[in-house]
């Protein structure tokens, strides 16, 4: 897909808490790139497919959610915020980016939002583990996945002004 757009797509991804929205808001300043913030659009759109009781959240419905960004996708520059990647097609993204975080700041993070019990261990847990790089690495190239560190408002910096260059490298090999 790459091949036919002008802008690549990114895929920001990792345990929540770990700074996905901030560094993709951040981003999408700085790019004029689209924001898709994956748990706005299921909420606004309705695309559950039930609740979760014991981690206490929405399930989404991911082929509807899929068919709802599609076209969005196939134009590019596009900046898709979500902390699971396995259904997304591997087609749709040029990046994708692991944002991980030390787990005692991921435990305050979550922690202040809320989290308890079952919901706050499996998110520890699902952070010592590397779920989530795991899963980048079976779902798309090697040569796509980045991961960064995301402990603190220095990194979320730093990896802004990575993921600009990335941009800025990708548009003009794009170009020859």
């Amino acid at each position: 897909m790459s091949r036919h757009r002008s802008k690549p797509n990114i895929l920001v991804t990792g345990t929540p808490g770990t700074g996905k929205t901030t560094t993709c808001s951040l981003l999408s300043e700085a790019t004029n790139f689209r924001h898709i913030n994956v748990g706005e659009v299921a909420k606004e759109k309705n695309l559950y497919d039930g609740w979760d009781e014991k981690l206490e959240c929405h399930v989404i419905d991911e082929d509807a959610l899929c068919d709802e960004i599609e076209n969005l996708m196939e134009e590019g520059g596009n900046i898709v915020d979500y902390h699971g990647c396995d259904f997304f097609p591997e087609r749709w993204f040029d990046c994708v980016v692991v944002l991980q975080t030390d787990n005692t700041a991921l435990y305050d993070r979550l922690e202040k939002r809320g989290y308890t019990g079952a919901k706050l261990a499996n998110n520890i847990e699902c952070e010592i583990f590397q779920v989530l790089l795991e899963e980048a690495h079976e779902n798309y190239s090697e040569d796509i996945i980045m991961a960064l560190r995301s402990d603190c408002v220095d990194d979320v910096t730093n990896n802004v002004n990575t993921l600009v260059e990335w941009i800025r490298n990708w548009t003009q090999k794009s170009m020859q």
